[in-house]
């Protein structure tokens, strides 16, 4: 049974038809990051018999909930396996101010940030029905920034994409370890991500000419701009970004088996 979200979140979740004979199911993942609780959530198909790709989805600043839930369910009507990784910890899902001070924990510490991307990326692989070599990770504002960070850890992934995440150029410049193709999906009014950090990102990712990356920015769009639960939902952005990354997935991983 699918569980219940919001109206908006569950009229977002319609626009990914279920196909007929797929069988969605749901779990939570509990895991550990040197001794500290994770509480994930997984999406698959039961219908589909063997390895497929697999999503590792990274949660905003308020912690895996019912958003970054029904944005795994899509991909699982998809047939991709799906993995909400939990950055914080079991039980930490912050709101108002304390979701900026979270968050802010792991801006200031960032090798602790790339390590629960690593954590929750691992339970993803070694999932049965996941093919490892086969694995793309994504990130919503926070976790579109945790997303690019762990790109530069020269994990072996196949894709990286954030929507309207943080862009924190480092200086001196480490991309040079990047192995993954990049989806930059951000918001062309985002006072969070001004147009200077767009251009630092860019010429920071210049300084390897041979890595693949690709920048989109939506006209009008603020922060946050793909939830539709907040003001700042816009859905002609939601939509363009969602084409757009299904676009790469296609360009990027192996197809998804046939169902039985």
């Amino acid at each position: 049974m699918t569980p219940s979200h919001p109206p908006a979140s569950s009229a977002l979740l319609e626009t990914v038809p279920l196909r007929a004979g797929a069988s969605i199911s749901t779990d939570r993942v509990i895991y550990a990051h040197d001794g500290v609780s994770l509480d994930g959530y997984l999406a698959l198909d039961e219908s589909i018999d063997g390895p497929r790709p697999g999503i590792l989805v990274l949660h905003d600043w308020t912690g895996e909930g019912d958003y970054t839930q029904v944005r795994a369910q899509m991909l699982a009507r998809l047939g991709y396996v799906a993995l909400v990784a939990d950055l914080y910890g079991a039980g930490v899902r912050p709101t108002g101010d304390g979701a900026a001070a979270e968050a802010g924990k792991y801006y200031g510490d960032l090798p602790l940030l790339r390590a629960r991307v690593q954590a929750g990326f691992d339970q993803l692989a070694a999932h049965p029905a996941v093919d490892a070599a086969n694995i793309v990770v994504i990130g919503y504002c926070f976790g579109g920034s945790a997303a690019l960070e762990f790109a530069r850890t020269g994990a072996d992934v196949r894709g990286v994409v954030s929507f309207h995440g943080g862009l924190i150029a480092h200086n001196p410049a480490d991309v040079d370890a990047i192995r993954a193709s990049l989806l930059i999906l951000t918001g062309g009014n985002d006072p969070v991500v001004p147009d200077s950090d767009v251009q630092a990102f860019q010429d920071e990712l210049r300084t390897v000419p041979d890595l693949d990356w690709e920048v989109v920015t939506y006209s009008g769009a603020p922060h946050a701009f793909t939830l539709p639960e907040t003001d700042m939902y816009r859905p002609v952005a939601d939509a363009r970004s969602w084409q757009r990354f299904l676009a790469f997935l296609d360009e990027v991983l192996a197809p998804v088996p046939a169902a039985a």
